[in-house]
């Protein structure tokens, strides 16, 4: 890792690491050691549970429900999209979150019993919890873009949950012909990655220049009339894939009418097309256990307590990353293992009665548009009149010197390696 990378590292691990516990006085439990379960083992709820029982120096009972034995990470995918890594260097195990002292189920768990405190697994089986930590991430909502369904995907992929769906869109976009046409749908706010499928588009066009396609177009179809990190995305197009990819706001496109999976049309107000690679990037949701659990608000997400990542729901849960209704913080990975410490501090601190310390959150994402060429966003952020609130923030701009981005290329792979270590060990 870079100095810079473990400098950030630092500034994000704070919160928790720094309220490593200085015990008051430790409440009494019926059943010994008090219970902590985490549902999803993503960069959120693996993050929470091997901090938990770090910090409590196994004071507390961490238990670990994730259905999937492996991990592909949702974040990085798209340099697997564009020829940078393989899939392989994007999966990860749990062998070292169970080293750290963590029961890990691999189960699906069915639905949570606030009143009894109790989570159910497939098979029926259940585990009781003094406190619940909820990861699920996000759903996608078919439904958003008319003719699209899950069987659709399937033609048209979303890639937006890792692992399969992301295969079958390398497949498709490395089948492609010269001249063959991608269009993309593009998400409404709020959801997973602001500045992925832009990212996404730029390592389309990176494959279709290194085969030399020079026929082929990128149409994005946005129903946002702007879109995170704008204008050096739109700059760096210019660049590296002069007149390769076309954005269209709402005004333009004139809204979305629907897809047709069997015939790869895409209807618009403004004109239909015909593509040979649909990428369709539907609304999204807090995943189903939360929403089963009544823990989402009629957002489709979860509200939360700034200070803790606390449900304002139910006091005994938590929820943490892409479910969770953070503020001003952006849906990521960065943000999700930023909010799992601050869950993890405070779960130990009421648990054991020890002490807890402010809040703070941070958040960077980059972005890859051409080899050695890559812009970041991010921000500080801390609890203000009740909502996460950024306290400082930057964004590449246009016009930086190639050495920089360079740069940014190099942090953003010693972060990923920093970050997949921090969350499985």
């Amino acid at each position: 890792m870079t100095d810079l990378t473990r400098r950030k590292f630092g500034l994000f691990a704070g919160a928790s690491v720094a309220a490593m516990a200085l015990p008051l006085a430790a409440p009494a439990f019926a059943q010994g050691k008090p219970r902590v379960v985490v549902i999803g083992g993503g960069p959120g709820g693996a993050t929470a549970a091997r901090y938990i029982a770090k910090e409590s120096n196994g004071a507390i009972d961490v238990t670990l429900i994730e259905p999937s034995k492996t991990f592909t990470t949702c974040f990085f995918s798209n340099l697997y999209v564009g020829g940078f890594r393989d899939y392989n260097s994007l999966t990860h195990n749990y062998d070292k979150v169970r080293q750290s002292g963590v029961t890990v189920v691999h189960a699906m768990a069915s639905a949570i019993d606030r009143d009894k405190k109790e989570v159910t697994i497939e098979g029926g089986n259940r585990i009781g919890y003094d406190r619940l930590l909820v990861a699920p991430g996000i759903d996608i909502k078919f439904d958003s873009v008319p003719g699209y369904s899950e069987e659709a995907a399937e033609i048209m992929p979303h890639a937006w949950k890792p692992g399969p769906q992301t295969q079958l869109l390398v497949s498709k976009l490395n089948a492609l012909q010269d001249g063959d046409q991608i269009v993309m749908i593009a998400p409404p706010n709020p959801y997973r990655c602001p500045p992925g499928p832009y990212e996404r588009a730029s390592m389309f066009a990176h494959v279709l220049k290194s085969k030399g396609h020079t026929k082929s177009r990128i149409v994005i179809l946005d129903p946002k009339p702007t879109f995170s990190k704008q204008g050096v995305f739109a700059e760096g197009w210019e660049t590296h894939y002069p007149g390769m990819i076309e954005w269209q706001d709402p005004k333009m496109h004139g809204g979305i009418k629907g897809v047709d999976a069997k015939t790869g049309e895409v209807k618009t107000d403004l004109a239909d097309y015909k593509a040979a690679l649909v990428n369709v990037i539907p609304a999204q949701m807090a995943g189903k256990i939360a929403r089963d659990a009544a823990l989402v608000n009629n957002t489709g997400y979860c509200p939360i307590d700034a200070g803790s990542m606390k449900s304002t729901v139910d006091p005994n849960i938590y929820v943490v990353g892409d479910a969770s209704i953070a503020g001003e913080m952006p849906k990521s990975a960065f943000a999700a293992n930023s909010q799992a410490k601050v869950a993890a501090m405070n779960i130990r601190a009421e648990l054991t009665q020890s002490r807890a310390f402010p809040a703070r959150y941070s958040n960077t994402c980059w972005s890859l548009i051409a080899p050695d060429d890559n812009i970041k966003v991010g921000a500080s952020y801390e609890a203000k009149d009740g909502v996460i609130k950024a306290s400082n923030s930057f964004v590449s701009q246009k016009g930086e010197a190639a050495e920089l981005r360079r740069q940014n290329y190099k942090e953003s792979v010693d972060w990923y390696a920093g970050i997949t270590a921090d969350v499985f060990g």
